[in-house]
């Protein structure tokens, strides 16, 4: 079994991976790093997955994405972890006005049967700035 210290270091790289692939539009590296039955809450809309995530995804295929990550906390408790995280995310349409989103997310993750981190559920509280 994996240390405390290295599955942290695993949840901050997957954090990383998130980030690089969303700015590369990489939509497949995106969906390895979540549970088949992962579930996103966001303000404003019911819970969704990862099949309205992929809808959602394809019709921002052409959004460019810039952000960074700043983990405040992380617990691993065995085969789960939280994620506490601040994020600041620029979202920049095709031939649109750059929208900032900022603030925290918690996010809920588990081993899979591989021994990877995948994010299980995720509260997303960015909003607009």
């Amino acid at each position: 079994m994996a240390s405390v210290q290295s599955d942290e270091e695993a949840i901050r790289q997957l954090v990383q991976s998130w980030m690089a692939a969303t700015k590369a539009g990489d939509l497949s590296k995106v969906l390895s790093l979540m549970a088949d039955d992962v579930i996103f809450m966001v303000p404003g809309r019911q819970p969704f997955g990862k099949e309205a995530f992929i809808a959602s995804s394809q019709n921002m295929k052409d959004v460019r994405f810039e952000g960074r990550s700043e983990p405040q906390e992380i617990r691993v408790l065995g085969d789960w972890a939280w994620i506490r995280n601040y994020l600041e995310v620029t979202i920049t349409p095709p031939q649109g006005k750059p929208l900032v989103r900022s603030g925290y997310t918690l996010t809920i993750l588990q081993r899979n049967s591989a021994g990877n981190w995948v994010i299980a559920r995720d509260a997303n509280l960015l909003s607009a700035q």
